[in-house]
């Protein structure tokens, strides 16, 4: 009923959150679907729901009476890694890369399945990345200035050798975190690609979800018709009786 939100709606809406968050889908279609099938507003029902998980963490007797699981519905402050955290997930990420693993993969089972924690792990290590490619990149600029004490006498064969050898150095450092970068690029396009593909498959699930409530709907319509109709039929053939 539009207005007043029964017990039973609230639930529902809770309900249809929850699994959301399960499937990793944006909590607006579960507000856009609910404001459908209880003919109300999305922004309405957005509204409702933070204003609802606010009341209900200082109303534990209407926690209870609603059956809502509250812990599914409070934002946890991400707490900061410390740096023996931090060493600890660079060294199992870097072991797993040895063995061919990819971080995707290492953060999955560093989490334990967990989507949010592997996240949490995947985002902290890309950031190590880049502060690392920082530092690498800081070295590098530094190694191309190349200074020249005066000298009497020109370069020795001992100077061109150490020249050409850092000269050597230098293009493979390059060339190496080029193709890191590349990889990781790569391997973000992949992500993005998955996470978007996951997202379209529960946005179909719940439209067919819908399209198969509304088709019961117009079964049981159909049915009731139908008996309307023979119900008529009789009575029609019934007085034709009568008259005849």
């Amino acid at each position: 009923m539009k207005g007043v939100w029964e017990n039973q709606e609230v639930y529902d809406l809770f309900e249809s959150i929850e699994q959301k968050k399960k499937k990793g889908i944006a909590l607006r279609k579960a507000f856009e679907e609910h404001a459908v099938k209880y003919n109300r507003k999305a922004n309405s029902v957005r509204n409702y729901y933070y204003q609802e998980v606010d009341k209900l963490l200082h109303d534990k007797n209407r926690l209870k009476e609603l059956k809502i699981n509250l812990e599914n519905h409070i934002k946890n402050k991400s707490k900061s890694f410390s740096q023996e955290e931090t060493l600890k997930l660079i060294n199992f990420i870097e072991k797993e890369k040895n063995k061919g693993i990819s971080v995707r993969k290492s953060c999955y089972n560093l989490s334990n399945g967990d989507p949010v924690k592997m996240l949490r792990f995947q985002n902290k290590y890309r950031n190590y990345l880049k502060s690392k490619s920082i530092v690498e990149q800081e070295a590098v600029n530094d190694n191309k200035i190349i200074r020249f004490t005066n000298r009497k006498q020109g370069l020795t064969e001992n100077d061109i050798t150490s020249l050409f050898l850092g000269l050597v150095r230098l293009v493979k450092r390059n060339l190496t975190s080029e193709i890191e970068q590349k990889e990781e690029k790569e391997k973000e396009t992949l992500n993005q690609k998955l996470r978007k593909a996951v997202s379209q498959i529960g946005e179909k699930e719940n439209e067919i979800a819908l399209l198969k409530s509304k088709f019961e709907k117009l079964q049981k319509e159909y049915s009731q018709l139908n008996q309307k109709m023979i119900k008529l039929k009789c009575e029609k053939a019934s007085f034709l009786s009568k008259n005849s």
